[in-house]
């Protein structure tokens, strides 16, 4: 296998979560352009479906299937889909996820054990049902979402809930990838910087708070789509297949200061 082919995806099946816009839109296009069947899913079936339009446009193949992942059942439901629409499941990309803000005093303790909830014991959920598929099948990879928030604090009014969930994330990739690596499952993360989804709206809606945060990056711009479809390529091919329990920093240069 040459250099070049090690990154190919050809033939390989995966799952991605929260691919109705941003950046789970933008990393299912990707899987799907090195070759890779994608299930792309999430609550909002319209947005999905638009999802399949620009995969296929690309002339990859995407399949959708609208799931809340609050639902404890979703994980292997999800699975069994994947495997019957393409008969076999490689991998699985944990992006789903939310966000609320506000200052620790006035905490909406529901809204915080949401975040947790959709953040984190959904992406266990998730990838313990597919990690029951793949040991048996010979492996796999996991791709968690964490964010430049997993490792500190944030700069809005408050996002302890996220930032505590993002934490979280990444100390699962370390355990779960600990845990699978001997049964041929690698998990590895990605931490976003900036980049204009609809999250960041009211950063992206700001030109104060934009130009605060681009005065913060060393690149001196915002995330593109090709930024995070090759490093989520890379992780899920066979060119990263001795990395195991890594978390990438996709921002720009925004973790050095």
């Amino acid at each position: 296998m040459s250099l070049v082919d090690r990154f190919s995806l050809d033939g390989q099946a995966a799952i991605v979560t929260g691919a109705s816009s941003g950046l789970g839109r933008m990393i299912a296009g990707g899987l799907a352009a090195a070759g890779c069947a994608v299930l792309v899913t999430a609550r909002r079936e319209a947005e999905l479906e638009e999802t399949v339009r620009l995969v296929r446009d690309r002339g990859g193949r995407a399949v959708a299937a609208s799931a809340d992942v609050r639902d404890r059942g979703h994980g292997a439901r999800l699975v069994d889909r994947a495997i019957a629409e393409f008969g076999r499941l490689d991998g699985v990309v944990l992006n789903a996820g939310m966000s609320t803000g506000a200052p620790s005093e006035d905490e909406d303790l529901e809204a915080f054990a949401e975040v947790l909830e959709v953040n984190v014991t959904a992406q266990v959920a998730l990838a313990s049902a597919a990690a029951r598929a793949m040991i048996p099948a010979g492996g796999g990879w996991m791709i968690a979402m964490s964010s430049i928030l997993g490792t500190r604090a944030g700069t809005g009014g408050g996002v302890a809930a996220y930032t505590a969930s993002k934490g979280a994330v990444e100390q699962l990739v370390r355990e779960l990838g600990r845990q699978w690596a001997p049964k041929g499952i690698r998990v590895n993360g990605l931490a976003p910087g900036y980049f204009p989804t609809a999250m960041n709206e009211p950063i992206t809606n700001s030109p104060d708070r934009r130009a605060q945060i681009m005065g913060r990056i060393p690149l001196g711009r915002a995330g593109a789509a090709e930024d995070i479809e090759a490093v989520t390529v890379f992780l899920a091919s066979d060119a990263a297949r001795y990395l195991v329990g890594a978390m990438i920093p996709v921002n720009g240069g925004m973790s050095c200061s």
